[in-house]
């Protein structure tokens, strides 16, 4: 059942997040937030709500030789792509707030765009902080406000003006935590000092406007939502309302920046 409150997808649009979303958004972060983690080879890493696992084989390729990879999410359509792709990392089903780990049992802990969707961020953060051995990484990313992403604010009014606020709530919804003090402040309760917060740059770039519409909706929470006929009047206004965001070969680009914060355990 999707939800947008806790930002689960159908199994079916689990495979559309893993064709559309992770190659026009998704995969170009994996990198950076395993540098910002500092993960390395022999290292034990958990990656929390590991989607469909981008983040989780980045660090399984830095951690090898002699490395392992843990990755958690709540969604078993996520879990069953990624098992289709690495089977050899344990893919683990469960909840941030209660991690089914040991006390400091990772030398890294690493959570892409999940944060803003728990429903407990200071247990959540609590959890990977406990899990973390001392002078281990943490790092988490969420995105920067939706009014710093030109394409996905017009994307918003676009939701509003046709089907009103609730919709258009379902995609603000990954937004939420979207400046460093919204951000800065699970981290403070959950008791975790000396967190830094930067913003770091990214581009989506999808195919076409109608592969965005496709991805935004088929691939997210809204693919229950928006029946046939509302999705066709979505296309119908996308094409000439969101024309601006195409490039002379149809292809739709525009800024999207994360924020990324990172802790050392002492």
């Amino acid at each position: 059942m999707a939800d947008q409150a806790t930002g689960q997808v159908t199994a079916s649009a689990a495979d559309i997040y893993e064709s559309f979303f992770l190659p026009a958004l998704f995969a170009q972060w994996a990198p950076q937030a395993a540098d910002a983690a500092g993960i390395g080879a022999g290292q034990a890493v958990l990656d929390v709500a590991c989607g469909t696992g981008v983040l989780a084989l980045e660090a399984a390729r830095r951690v090898a030789p002699g490395g392992t990879v843990a990755g958690l999410d709540r969604n078993p359509g996520m879990l069953g792509v990624a098992r289709r792709k690495a089977p050899a990392i344990d893919w683990r089903e469960g909840l941030a707030e209660d991690l089914p780990f040991a006390d400091a049992s990772f030398d890294a802990v690493v959570c892409q765009f999940g944060l803003m969707f728990f429903a407990d961020r200071v247990q959540a953060l609590h959890e990977m902080w406990r899990v973390l051995r001392p002078g281990g990484r943490l790092a988490v990313l969420t995105f920067a406000a939706a009014e710093r992403s030109p394409g996905y604010a017009a994307m918003i009014q676009l939701l509003d003006r046709l089907f009103g606020s609730a919709i258009a709530a379902e995609l603000r919804g990954p937004f939420v935590l979207g400046d460093r003090r919204a951000l800065g402040a699970p981290f403070a309760a959950a008791g975790i000092a000396n967190v830094v917060i930067a913003e770091i740059a990214g581009e989506a770039v999808f195919r076409t406007i109608e592969a965005w519409v496709e991805t935004e909706i088929k691939g997210w929470t809204l693919a229950d939502r928006i029946d046939d006929t509302q999705y066709e009047t979505l296309l119908r206004a996308a094409a000439s309302e969101l024309g601006r965001f195409a490039r002379a070969d149809g292809r739709v680009s525009f800024a999207i920046p994360a924020l990324i914060a990172t802790a050392t355990k002492s």
